[in-house]
């Protein structure tokens, strides 16, 4: 931090205190014994998503909620799970270190972590998330899971 009484660039922290902005730092200088406040914050480094039309917006962990909860509607998935998977899905994104995450692959994963939770609820969020528009798809879909069932019976 550069003073700014005289612009050295070293000072100590002489205290800090969280503020809603952030951290609040009084610091003084170690050359000219000026006293100066600093702030400093967190950065976000939430992706944005790149939506099919092109949008781009900010990542939501609400909205990704929402989403489970209304394909999990009226199953026996309780809030907890719902919380583990999304929290999971959130912590893979910011673990790609990336400023854009196209919603197809949030899609791919919200479809992956219900096919494990509910099965259910996994056709309900591909019906229409990837917008059945007759039946053989949705049986299509059924097909997969009841194939991917068998093989884990064996």
């Amino acid at each position: 931090m550069r003073c700014t009484q005289c612009g050295c660039e070293r000072s100590n922290v002489i205290d800090s205190r969280s503020s809603p902005d952030g951290i609040r730092r009084r610091r003084v200088c170690a050359e000219c014994d000026s006293r100066f406040t600093t702030y400093e914050r967190i950065e976000e480094t939430a992706p944005l998503i790149v939506k099919k039309d092109g949008r781009r917006e900010s990542f939501d962990h609400n909205k990704l909620r929402a989403g489970f909860i209304r394909a999990c509607e009226k199953r026996p998935v309780s809030i907890e799970t719902i919380d583990r998977a999304v929290a999971d899905i959130e912590a893979r994104c910011l673990e790609m270190d990336k400023k854009e995450i196209p919603s197809m692959l949030i899609g791919e994963l919200v479809m992956s972590a219900l096919r494990e939770i509910d099965q259910v609820a996994y056709v309900r969020f591909a019906s229409v998330y990837r917008e059945f528009s007759d039946v053989s798809q949705f049986m299509d879909t059924l097909q997969g899971l009841l194939e991917k069932e068998q093989v884990e019976l064996k």
